[in-house]
């Protein structure tokens, strides 16, 4: 029986093991295949080239600052909207709703984590695109910050649910101590609870913004796609275009071994 024993813990701390260095295999894997495959083309395309203001592959204009630079500007729309109302939602829910509601509230915001990017494009083009136009006056609603809205909408859920987490995490007793010292509920929030669940706020942040940074098909199909670099700040009710998005509208169409 003890032989039994032994033998299952060998077997499950093996399987660990082999499953922890699986991950960093592929990592590694994933980031050589990117070196092999992008090398040559960093070495046909001359710097003045690679950093310019025009993409146009067709024609050998492969300049990415448009590209990078539409990807920062929807991100950073993004940001700006999603972190401050993930964290205040996180707030309530962890701090200050009825344990009725926390029940209700928070499954919630996990499921709408989960609703599929294409789904949330096609809303933001019958909804949000005609809101942006009419709005604005614009030509076209399709613009930066109609992404940089869905975006944050999208990542949202991910700020709400890990920075809830770690705020719930803080132990009773550091608010307790607050409040005996006289502190407010709300100066035991902001000054206790949240300097405490630093951290976890942090990753919650970071894993919101790595959403927005990584979607795809949302921002392919209400950003414009126009691969022009964004200048002033009337950049946000521009079309955009992002690398994610210039990816997946024309790796399909790329002959195999070309620059492109």
């Amino acid at each position: 029986m003890l032989r039994n024993v032994r033998f299952g813990d060998i077997f499950i701390t093996a399987f660990i093991k082999t499953a922890g260095y699986s991950a960093i295999v592929f990592v590694t894997l994933i980031f050589i295949f990117l070196v092999r495959e992008g090398a040559p083309a960093l070495l046909e395309v001359s710097p003045s080239n690679l950093f310019q203001l025009r993409w146009y592959p067709i024609e050998d204009y492969f300049g990415i600052l448009p590209l990078i630079g539409g990807s920062l500007v929807v991100t950073i729309g993004a940001a700006v909207f999603a972190v401050p109302l993930g964290l205040i939602t996180a707030i309530y829910i962890a701090e200050i709703a009825p344990r009725w509601a926390r029940e209700i509230l928070k499954p919630l915001v996990e499921i709408l984590g989960g609703l599929p990017s294409v789904m949330l494009g096609f809303i933001g083009i019958l909804v949000i695109t005609p809101f942006m136009r009419t709005t604005f006056r614009l030509p076209t609603g399709l613009t930066a910050l109609t992404g940089a809205l869905l975006l944050g909408g999208m990542a949202i859920p991910t700020i709400v649910s890990v920075a809830e987490d770690a705020i719930d995490a803080v132990p009773k007793t550091y608010r307790d101590a607050s409040l005996a010292m006289g502190a407010t509920h709300w100066q035991t929030i902001w000054r206790v609870t949240l300097p405490a669940a630093r951290s976890g706020v942090l990753t919650a942040i970071m894993l919101g913004i790595g959403r927005a940074i990584g979607e795809t098909m949302t921002v392919m199909m209400v950003t414009g796609n126009a691969a022009v670099f964004p200048t002033g700040l009337d950049a946000f009710i521009k079309p955009a275009r992002t690398m994610t998005a210039t990816i997946a509208a024309e790796m399909g169409e790329v002959a195999n071994g070309s620059v492109h």
